[in-house]
Order: structure tokens, then C-alpha cells, then sequence
């Protein structure tokens, strides 16, 4: 998590200059990218909550985000991360929110998406999404790389 925190630090700075607050629905990183966050000191000025978002019924019960709300769109998509980061946002009513879905490994998941795939997305008054492909089955490796990709999406989203 060590090197998770130099990418919270920044996205920490920014959030409590600008007063904006921050939800985060993660899946792969299994808690990492909310971990990081609030490692940071001050985490109660931005952080206004996150959820592993791992299940179809956690998708339902923490984002309200209904399966009949996916009509053509697939999960582990740039399109399903930006409807999980709009439904966080709206959930916890905050300025920003950031979504990750993917496949850790070491299989791929369902949808035929290779281990090493995530869909990162941050929606707020800008939205953005991006798709990483590590290449690697390693499941802890991947889980970092999907958290530290994130954060340095909402830092850049952040900047502008």
C-alpha cells in the first residue's frame, strides 16, 4: 500500500483545497483505493464513503443500481464504470466520484476479459474513463496497479 499513498496524498491536496468531497465504488482493488484515502490525515473533509462493489447484489444495495439499469452494457466496461461512478455520486450526494471494475486473476472474469483488465472511471464535473491492461495474472499486482491507476485518474481529473 506504501506506494498508494504518494497518488492519495495529491488527490487528498486537491479535494480539501477545492472543499469538493469524494465517493469511491471499487471491485478488483478489494478496498485499496478508500484505504489509501483515508490513510491520509483529514480524510473526514473529503471522504464521504466507498464500498468493494464485488456482487451483483452489493451493486443493488449500495448504488441502487438495478440489473434492468445495465441494458446494454456489460460489466468491466469503460460505459459500466462511469453508471458506477454516477450512481456512487449520486449515492453519497458527492462533488466527485471514482469507480474501478476488472479481473485480477488469476483467470479472467465472466465476460471473457483477461486477467490484468480494469475500467477506471470518474464522474463529477468532469467525467472520464480508461481501460488498463497490465498483461500479468498476478492478482496482488494487479489489485495495486488497478488502485494507483485510479488515483492518478482522479488526480488528473482533479488538475484540470
Amino acid at each position: 500500500m506504501k506506494d498508494l499513498l504518494p497518488l492519495a496524498e495529491k488527490v487528498a491536496g486537491l479535494l480539501k483545497a477545492r472543499r469538493e468531497t469524494l465517493a469511491v465504488a471499487e471491485s478488483s482493488a478489494g478496498g485499496l483505493i478508500s484505504a489509501a484515502l483515508l490513510a491520509q490525515p483529514g480524510a473526514s473533509a473529503y471522504f464521504l464513503g466507498g464500498a468493494v462493489v464485488y456482487t451483483y447484489g452489493a451493486r443493488e444495495v449500495f448504488l441502487d443500481v438495478l440489473q434492468s439499469a445495465l441494458a446494454g452494457i456489460r460489466p468491466a466496461t469503460e460505459p459500466y464504470a462511469l453508471l458506477v461512478a454516477r450512481a456512487a455520486r449520486q449515492r453519497l450526494c458527492a462533488t466527485w466520484a471514482l469507480a474501478e471494475t476488472g479481473a485480477t486473476g488469476p483467470a479472467g472474469n465472466r465476460y471473457g476479459d483477461p486477467a490484468g483488465h480494469a475500467c477506471l472511471a470518474v464522474a463529477g464535473p468532469t467525467e472520464r474513463a480508461i481501460t488498463l491492461e497490465t498483461g500479468q495474472a498476478d492478482r496482488v499486482a494487479n489489485m495495486r496497479a488497478f488502485a494507483a491507476a485510479a488515483l492518478d485518474l482522479l488526480a488528473q481529473s482533479l488538475a484540470r
